[in-house]
């Protein structure tokens, strides 16, 4: 299955790029995809904090075909072929 990932604003730096497209097995859960682009990118895996370990503390808004991941199965969610992902850096303050 094919896979179609945007990185918004200080996440496009981070990733080096604007989108990426991957290539997956079927049934590939949103955990594992993290989990891989991750490794590949050490950078994203800051900006995304304890994400790939399943905490829920992130610097990222993570979006599957435009819904937010907190409506469908949090990490669990299951990727579909030719899902959109799209990560959106999320700026905290107070």
């Amino acid at each position: 299955m094919v896979l179609t990932l945007k990185f918004i604003g200080a996440l496009r730096h981070a990733s080096g790029k604007t989108q990426l497209t991957l290539e997956y097995t079927a049934g590939t859960t949103l955990k594992k995809l993290l989990a891989e682009v991750c490794k590949d990118s050490p950078k994203l895996g800051k900006s995304f904090g304890a994400l790939p370990s399943g905490d829920s503390s992130s610097d990222a808004l993570i979006l599957v075909n435009g819904r937010e991941i907190s409506i469908l199965d949090g990490l669990e969610t299951k990727l579909c072929d030719g899902d959109e992902i799209v990560f959106v850096p999320v700026v905290h303050g107070g």
